[in-house]
């Protein structure tokens, strides 16, 4: 049977949540990132499936075959958790070119922005199966310096290539079926923090591991998240400082995870806080699975909430 284009319900979501400066959205594998954020006040361009401003931009493509999977996540701190909606396409169809090494592409033609296009992308060569994270220059002593690390692992002991790179301060450009995120950014020093809006995270220790995505994303087997939408949190800002807990921003997400959360994390969930909301522990089985744990775990922190 051919695959369904996305409904226009899903449509309406992305658009409404492009629309919005408190959503934010991401492309990547296990252990490098490209997030897109902007300020309420920031100026910003929609185009389609699409926002820039002067610091990064987001494109979307929701093709055939696209499955959302709304999920929740116990973070490190006891009473905490993060939510979101991955775009998951089946592992097979998601397959690019998993380059391993830094390789030259040319001239990105896909650039968002028209005065990018002559600019040199080249593949980090990270390896990810469902997403290519790329670099961009326009200078051309940074075209040649990069060039001098071509066919070369830049994930090895110590990574030397990653701080040259980072000196360059390239944009950078991720890529998956789904979509392209531009992060134009300077990369913060070693020693320093990811600045608000737009920005990159690359790991080596942990893109090793080769997984697509963390063990605590509960996503139906064979599904790969192709690109993240981040919906405001009730009980943190965009920078994860704790607010007071907000009953209409967790409601709204609730609403999604009823409608594409994973069936088994949704029913589990549901057993627990029916259990927390009738004064009761939720029910706890040495014998159950890894989403119907990690509904229990999110669902202690939530009823602690609701109910003050």
């Amino acid at each position: 049977m051919a695959s369904q284009p996305p409904d226009h319900d899903l449509q309406a979501l992305v658009r409404a949540h492009l629309a919005s400066a408190a959503s934010g959205w991401s492309i990547g594998t296990f252990g490098a990132l490209a997030e897109f954020h902007r300020a309420e006040d920031e100026p910003a361009s929609a185009n389609g499936l699409g926002v820039a401003t002067a610091r990064g931009a987001i494109a979307i493509r929701l093709i055939p075959g696209v499955v959302p999977v709304a999920y929740e996540r116990p973070l490190a701190a006891p009473d905490a958790w993060a939510h979101g909606l991955a775009f998951c396409l089946p592992g097979a169809s998601a397959r690019g070119a998993v380059r391993r090494v830094l390789t030259e592409l040319g001239p990105d033609r896909g650039a968002l922005g028209a005065q990018d296009r002559g600019a040199i992308l080249f593949d980090l060569g990270v390896g990810a199966p469902h997403c290519d994270c790329l670099v961009r220059v326009r200078d051309e002593s940074h075209v040649r310096r990069l060039r001098e690390w071509c066919g070369r692992s830049l994930l090895g002991d110590g990574a030397p290539a990653l701080p040259i790179i980072a000196a360059l301060n390239p944009h950078r450009v991720f890529v998956s079926p789904l979509g392209r995120i531009e992060v134009c950014q300077p990369i913060p020093p070693p020693d320093g923090r990811s600045p608000e809006g737009p920005h990159t995270h690359l790991l080596p220790r942990l893109l090793r591991l080769g997984r697509t995505h963390s063990a605590n994303l509960a996503l139906p087997a064979g599904l790969v998240p192709c690109l993240e939408l981040h919906p405001p949190s009730p009980i943190q800002d965009a920078r994860g400082r704790p607010t007071p807990f907000d009953r209409a921003r967790h409601a709204a997400f609730q609403a999604l995870l009823e409608r594409y959360g994973d069936p088994e994390y949704v029913a589990a969930k549901r057993t627990a806080m029916a259990a927390l909301r009738g004064g009761a522990p939720p029910p706890a089985s040495a014998a159950a699975g890894r989403r119907a744990r990690l509904a229990r775990r999110v669902a202690i922190r939530q009823a602690a909430l609701e109910t003050s």
